[in-house]
């Protein structure tokens, strides 16, 4: 009775989103020129926004003409100015959560700012369309009769005076809302533990008790836990313990070297979909299984920018939005986003 009733409330969620995604993709264009409206809007009063006139930009060529790109290195400064304390620097109020990503040219971490739109308009606006494709792809599924096993990161938050800083998946399960509980394994405390030996250990037995339906996870974390649930189980595959088991969400590197493995450990044949996702933004989903490639998330508070790479260079004088974008050219991808980020190369 209950999942019938969950399932009604996620089924009419789920055609609401879909009806939203379809619509951005038969308007990118209009979408992105509304993303980028919003974004100058509310970031005009901050130091930022008054440095490069925002209250002056009208359009997308304003906007070009009036802010350079930036690396990390440029916006570094501000940064260090939102971990001492200081508000409405890079975006409204203050920021408290802090992505600590993989060294720059200086071999310096990288602190990418999580706002609270960032947090809840991008990543988590992501992980339930995760769902809403995956439920639209296969309206018979029973995912929602189960847990997700989520794998978080290797690094457990760090607390300073005025911020936390972490693995981006540590941020976002220690902020995930309270229903999500119910939906999820493991328990929060054992996701953001420090221990990563003992965490996985802690991990396998917790989910060993569940009804797993999906999984979420980068492949080489997955794979160690998977190996650990059979260790303990001493069941021949994953299948024997989680026999509904039908989706697996994979992102942060290439599935390819894990698939065999995956497909012999699992013991069944299951969905694999890929998300992709960066500490600076949750940028795609694929939303077509039968296809290696993924759907651009234009509502998610990112307005995109292209730089054509011709013979391995980047041509930044020929920077292009979306509406420019040609087929078949490599491009590097720009952003400016709800996490203060402002023509950002993400390298």
């Amino acid at each position: 009775m209950k999942y019938n009733i969950f399932n009604s409330i996620v089924s009419w969620s789920i055609k609401k989103r879909i009806a939203q995604i379809n619509s951005f993709v038969h308007k990118p264009i209009e979408t992105q020129s509304n993303v980028l409206t919003n974004l100058i809007t509310k970031a005009k009063d901050t130091k930022w926004g008054e440095k490069y006139n925002y209250d002056k930009i009208k359009n997308y060529n304003d906007f070009k003409n009036n802010v350079p790109i930036h690396s990390y290195e440029d916006i570094a400064p501000y940064v260090n100015k939102i971990k001492q304390g200081h508000e409405n620097i890079l975006w409204p109020g203050q920021i408290s959560f802090f992505a600590k990503s993989s060294g720059t040219t200086n071999d310096k971490s990288k602190f990418i700012p999580i706002t609270n739109e960032s947090l809840n308009e991008c990543h988590f606006k992501a992980g339930k369309d995760m769902l809403s494709i995956y439920m639209n792809l296969f309206p018979e599924s029973t995912i929602f009769h189960g847990k997700s096993l989520m794998i978080g990161g290797s690094k457990s938050l760090g607390k300073e005076r005025n911020y936390t800083d972490g693995d981006l998946s540590s941020i976002l399960i220690s902020n995930l809302p309270i229903w999500t509980t119910f939906m999820r394994t493991p328990s929060i405390n054992t996701a953001l533990m420090s221990d990563w030996e003992e965490k996985m250990k802690k991990m396998a037995y917790e989910a060993i008790k569940q009804n797993v339906t999906s999984i979420s996870g980068v492949p080489s974390w997955t794979m160690i836990l998977l190996r650990k649930v059979l260790e303990i189980s001493g069941k021949k595959n994953i299948h024997q313990i989680w026999p509904k088991l039908e989706l697996y969400m994979h992102g942060g590197i290439s599935m390819k070297p894990y698939q065999k493995e995956f497909d012999e450990i699992i013991g069944k044949t299951i969905n694999y979909l890929e998300i992709y996702n960066a500490s600076e933004g949750f940028f795609g989903i694929q939303n077509n299984l039968k296809e290696h490639s993924f759907l651009l998330m234009l509502d998610y508070g990112i307005f995109y920018e292209f730089i054509p790479i011709h013979n391995q260079e980047e041509k930044e004088d020929q920077i292009v939005s979306l509406k420019d974008v040609k087929k078949h050219v490599n491009y590097a991808i720009v952003i400016s986003s709800n996490g203060g980020l402002w023509r950002y190369k993400i390298g």
